[in-house]
């Protein structure tokens, strides 16, 4: 997931607005005693998520994909007052952490959690996106973004993280093509030709992937 010189990245972290102290706490509590932390947005990307939301100023955000809680915290704070932010999650044993941290948060009352499937899910919420983000297993990322495409408002954006896959998605930076690696690649082939959008893939942390559906 490191495509920046170490220190660079420290040099960008250290000239971006920091994180809150719930925020802070939350990555660091995530690495102390969570499997798999490097899943969690961190620092960077998760002032790059709240910028976004603060633009895109979103009445309803959907996240598939809430770990412990960071993410959707981050792009809590673009909400519209009387937003909403639906996050789904299958992993019900992180269920009271992240209801704990939101609730921390300030922003408890405009998120609803969600533990299941997301593509069972999603089809029940009745919400019309002005933003989405995919974080979650791979190999649906291409079924998570046909079923919310028509959800999301003209103008909306989906924003999908590990785009790059560790750079896998290069031939030259993998030993052989497994199948979440192909799920990727297929994944940024059909947004990059989906007419329906105008799209950037972002070198930035693990890759994030931003369409902007015309």
């Amino acid at each position: 997931m490191e495509f920046i010189d170490e220190d660079l990245l420290r040099y960008s972290e250290d000239h971006t607005s920091p994180e809150s102290e719930l925020l802070h706490k939350i990555n660091r509590q995530t690495h102390l005693s969570v499997m798999r932390p490097r899943m969690l947005s961190g620092h960077l990307q998760g002032r790059l998520l709240a910028m976004y939301s603060k633009m895109i100023q979103p009445q309803q955000i959907l996240e598939i994909g809430t770990y412990t809680g960071y993410s959707a915290l981050c792009m809590a704070e673009g909400l519209q007052p009387g937003g909403t932010l639906h996050t789904v999650d299958i992993n019900e044993e992180l269920e009271e952490r992240v209801r704990g941290y939101f609730a921390e948060s300030g922003y408890g009352e405009s998120i609803k959690l969600y533990i299941g499937n997301a593509l069972e899910i999603v089809p029940t919420i009745e919400a019309v996106f002005d933003l989405v983000f995919i974080d979650a297993d791979k190999i649906n990322y291409g079924r998570y973004y046909d079923m919310v495409i028509d959800k999301v408002r003209p103008g909306g954006y989906i924003i999908a993280d590990n785009v790059l896959w560790s750079g896998k998605v290069l031939e030259k930076y993998r030993k052989k093509l497994d199948e979440d690696t192909q799920a990727m690649l297929d994944f940024n082939r059909h947004v990059h030709q989906d007419e329906r959008v105008e799209n950037i893939l972002l070198p930035v942390r693990d890759g994030l992937m931003i369409a902007r559906k015309k």
